[in-house]
Order: C-alpha cells, then structure tokens, then sequence
C-alpha cells in the first residue's frame, strides 16, 4: 500500500494537483472503503491492495490527474460535521465557508427567540443550511437554491440528514420567502462573487464548478447588491446578515451595506488572514 500511495503522490504532483498525498490517500480510502487514517495505519503495517482494486484506483487517479475534483469523484464532501452528495451542476463547499457558517451559527444560536429563524439564500449543496439547522437545533432554517442543477443535490441532502427544523425552497433569492418578512433572525449567503474577467486559475474551479454559483457580473457584486434588499426585508431589527465573499471586496460591500442602511458593518478574515466574510445588523 505504502508503494502504491507514493506512486499515486508522484503522479497527482506531476499533474499539479495542490495537495497530492491528502488526495492520494482519500482515494485510496474511497477505493478501500477506509477513511484516511485508517489508510495511514495501514501503511504502517504493512497492508497491500489486491490488483482489482489497484486497477479501479488507477482509474480513479487518472481523472484526478485531469483535474477532475476530488469530490466528484467520490462523490462527497466533508463540511463542518456533514459529509454531503456533490457532483455536476453544484459547487463544492470550501473549507472557508466553514468559517462563515460559524459566524452565523454563532449569531442563530444566540437570538433571544424560542425559535430563532435562519435563511441560507443560494444554499447550493445545502452546506450552510444544514450546518444551522444541526448544530442550532433549536432554530428554524430555510435553504433556497434556484438552479435546477444544483437543487438536485440540495435535495438529496436535505433528504439525507433529516433535520427536522430545515425546510427546502426552490427559488430565487431576490423574491425569497415573503411570509418571512420581518422575522428573521439571521441570513446567510455564499452568493456568486467572481467578476466576470477574474477567470479562476485553477482548473478544478474553472472547468467544473457551474458559471452560475462563480461569477456576480462585472465587478462581481450584482448578486450581494440585490441580497442586500432582500434581507434587510427578511431580517427583523437587530438581524444578523452574514455574506462570504473574496478577499478584495469586502471595502466596496461596506459601501453597499452602508448605503442601504445597515449597522455595525464589519469584515471577518478566514485562516490565512484573508478578509472572507462581512456580517452587518438589520
């Protein structure tokens, strides 16, 4: 196993993969039916894999190598305490986005309510809205996705991990939810924030995530202007928003909030000290 491993390492390296041996050993994992370390505890005493499965691997490695991401191939992605279904036609959760989740299960779990209402506008794979919905359980959430490629997964999520408090909305954020109006505690967004002319570098974001959930116009901010409206609808006085975004435009989504009227505007920075997220009261 351990000569399989560093073969599979050198190969994802050579074809520029970022993180070669994490890879390497998820897939393995994937082939194996094993989680990462059990992989790794198995080089240490010295397991072997049968030529079936080194073939069904070599397969595996081979679309990786043409940058296919990881997740599609396995069909999962780990977020926060959620292992969720992603694949085609729905963007993959980051890691960073665990961190804005946190802002607004912080913000949730905090309202005075019994039953504090939570709004996750563009949920995507539902990872964000799930993450609410499970760790504030006494909370009410809303997840509303409008692409019919991304909702399939959204469903199946959903459907998945069973959160008695979530409800799942097909349709636009602009327009979302109108019976909430002036109810809710806090909303929460990973809107489409790539300019049209910053077209991503790496080939797992710019062949494979959906145009839809990457890019928000000309400066990337056409999405955050209208999520803006909409929430300070949707939110109650003293309502949280929360917003990921890029690390460059947190000063001009100041400007927006600002302008439509909300307080305490602040910038949160994700773990390699890059601005990531903005939170604002209603």
């Amino acid at each position: 196993m351990r000569e399989l491993r560093d073969e599979v390492v050198a190969g994802l390296a050579s074809a520029g993969v970022t993180d070669p041996e994490v890879d390497a050993e998820l897939l393995i994992g994937h082939v194996l039916g094993l989680s990462r370390g059990a992989v790794q505890a198995r080089m240490v005493t010295g397991g072997e894999v049968s030529e079936a499965d080194a073939a069904a691997l070599a397969e595996l490695v081979a679309r990786r190598a043409r940058r296919e991401p990881l997740q599609h191939i396995t069909g999962r992605a780990a977020f926060r305490n959620l292992e969720l279904h992603v694949g085609p036609g729905v963007f993959v959760p980051r890691p960073e986005t665990e961190q804005v989740a946190q802002l607004a299960i912080d913000a949730l779990g905090s309202a005075a309510e019994a039953e504090p209402i939570g709004i996750d506008l563009g949920t995507g794979s539902g990872a964000i809205a799930l993450a609410l919905a499970t760790e504030v359980p006494h909370a009410r959430v809303w997840a509303v996705e409008n692409s019919p490629e991304a909702f399939v997964w959204t469903r199946r999520n959903v459907d998945d991990v069973a959160a008695p408090n979530l409800e799942l909305v097909f349709g636009d954020l602009a327009q979302a939810l109108p019976e909430l109006d002036g109810r809710v505690a806090v909303v929460v967004s990973n809107p489409p924030y790539v300019p049209l002319s910053a077209v991503p570098r790496d080939p797992e974001v710019r062949l494979y995530d959906p145009e839809r959930a990457l890019y928000g116009g000309a400066d990337g901010l056409d999405v955050v202007r209208v999520l803006s409206q909409r929430a300070r609808a949707l939110l109650r006085p003293g309502g949280v928003l929360v917003i990921e975004h890029g690390e460059e435009q947190s000063a001009e989504i100041a400007d927006i909030l600002s302008a439509d009227g909300w307080r305490a505007i602040a910038h949160h920075r994700d773990l390699t000290t890059r601005d990531r997220a903005t939170t604002a009261v209603r």
